[in-house]
């Protein structure tokens, strides 16, 4: 089940909110931790026993670790449950991959039956694992109770593509929140928002993308491909950033406030600060549970540039068994190095446009990897993109434009944060205007319904409705 589903917008949605409102306060986390678990089983019911294997096993994991003195053992069952937990997403999401590359590299025929990828295995196992992690380092106590550590990883706002949330964001929210009506509209709007990026902007832009880089390399030319990836880079801004809006509203409407996951990333003036405004929980795990534990930047510089690329390379690994994910998680991890070499520096003393253009520039020739299959497909399409291969133009890049000119235009002026600087404005005015504070609510309030009819009208008329980061 997705966010932007009618069963879930009009069905399951209303139905475990009426669930959870008139249920009494003590069975209110047993209300969301059943339909976390049936939203779940909704798309595969088969691994719902996988994930209460994982949580299990990390509930016993925690209690274990608290419950002893000896550093020695604490270190043993930390060990022990990273190696689990890894072992479980290694075998559903690399067995293939490491299979195919010892059959071509060892000239063998080994046959392993396709392994189905568990949705959002990812997200949620590192979110167990980072809790294991942070009951051994003493920085959050261990959660006695089963149920309350099942919500904790299973709460199904973030459970199938995250933002990934630490323990201890929500440990507290989990025991006790407040839900106000100031806040429930907040989640409310954050949500419809979340849905229109994903609906409105994302899926057309999608399909355009999935057609130019389904084309046979002899049809690419220059402006053909050029329109293709900026229609992805698009495309996956709004898919994700929009995933995790209403990953972040629905958390609201239940009382959880989770963490910011985008800043508007496409405005960074450097690649460092790129990765600090996108997948924001991701790249904080990768600094607390591995560039940290290797030593992060208290090292020698070499071993500084060397930590980067390991953390970055496995970065690439998680988002797929893939060597292009591999060498667009190294591409990463080498710019970032650059630009601790004094890149950086360099580039602070350009004009702000050149900052910009340059971080775009290499943000979707990243892309290209990311959404290639093979590496053939990705050289040849670099090369076309900058007229080493193919014809500069044809008739088919210009219908691209005509027939499309308006989403690429929304899209480009909601990658900035325009919508925030605006309301901001009419807040201003509206608090001054005492006498317009009930138009301005009232106008607001419509807005948000008309933007809701209409991606209800898409989503009834439209097949095409994919999620990119299920595939992770």
């Amino acid at each position: 089940m997705v966010f932007s589903n009618l069963v879930f917008l009009y069905i399951f949605l209303p139905a475990v909110l009426f669930s959870y409102f008139i249920a009494p306060r003590f069975l209110k986390n047993t209300v969301l931790l059943l339909a976390s678990l049936f939203f779940y089983a909704w798309g595969e019911p088969t691994y719902i026993f996988l994930m209460i294997f994982s949580i299990i096993m990390n509930y016993l994991f925690g209690i274990f670790i608290s419950n002893s003195r000896n550093i020695s053992i604490r270190k043993l069952i930390v060990i022990l449950s990273v190696i689990t937990n890894i072992g479980i997403l290694g075998f559903y999401k690399y067995a293939n991959f490491l299979v195919g590359n010892v059959n071509s590299l060892l000239n063998t025929n080994y046959n392993l039956q396709e392994i189905p990828l568990p949705i959002g295995i990812s997200f949620f196992t590192f979110q167990a694992m980072s809790y294991v992690i942070d009951v051994y380092r003493k920085t959050v106590p261990a959660q006695k109770n089963f149920l309350d550590l099942s919500l904790y990883i299973s709460l199904f706002p973030q459970l199938v593509a995250g933002p990934i949330v630490r323990y201890k964001t929500v440990a507290e929210q989990i025991k006790s929140r407040i839900i106000s009506l100031e806040k429930f509209s907040e989640g409310v709007e954050r949500f419809i928002l979340g849905l229109s990026k994903k609906v409105l902007i994302a899926n057309p832009l999608g399909a355009i993308a999935d057609e130019i880089f389904s084309l046979p390399a002899s049809e690419l030319t220059t402006t053909t491909t050029w329109i293709g990836i900026i229609a992805y880079t698009l495309q996956i801004y709004f898919d994700f950033s929009g995933y995790s809006d209403m990953a972040i509203g629905l958390g609201k409407l239940f009382g959880f406030d989770f963490e910011e996951n985008f800043r508007y990333p496409y405005i960074s003036k450097s690649i460092s600060e790129f990765w600090r405004r996108w997948h924001i929980s991701l790249g904080k795990w990768f600094r607390d549970y591995v560039y940290i534990p290797l030593g992060g930047n208290r090292v020698k510089i070499w071993k500084v540039y060397f930590n980067l690329l390991i953390v970055w390379t496995l970065t690439g690994f998680w988002h797929g068994a893939s060597w292009t994910f591999m060498i667009w998680g190294f591409y990463y991890g080498f710019i970032i190095c650059l630009e601790k070499f004094g890149l950086e520096k360099l580039l602070q003393r350009a004009w702000q446009p050149v900052q910009h253009l340059y971080v775009l520039l290499i943000v979707m020739i990243g892309w290209v990897f990311f959404r290639a299959d093979n590496f053939a497909f990705s050289n040849n399409y670099i090369k076309t993109m900058f007229g080493f291969a193919g014809d500069f133009h044809n008739t088919q890049a210009l219908l691209y434009i005509m027939d499309n000119w308006m989403v690429f235009l929304l899209g480009i002026i909601f990658s900035m944060p325009i919508y925030p600087i605006i309301r901001n404005k009419i807040n201003e005015f509206s608090n001054k205007m005492k006498g317009l504070l009930f138009i301005k609510e009232f106008s607001e309030s419509l807005f948000y319904l008309i933007l809701l009819l209409v991606c209800t009208m898409y989503i009834v008329n439209s097949t095409y409705n994919p999620f990119i980061y299920f595939r992770f």
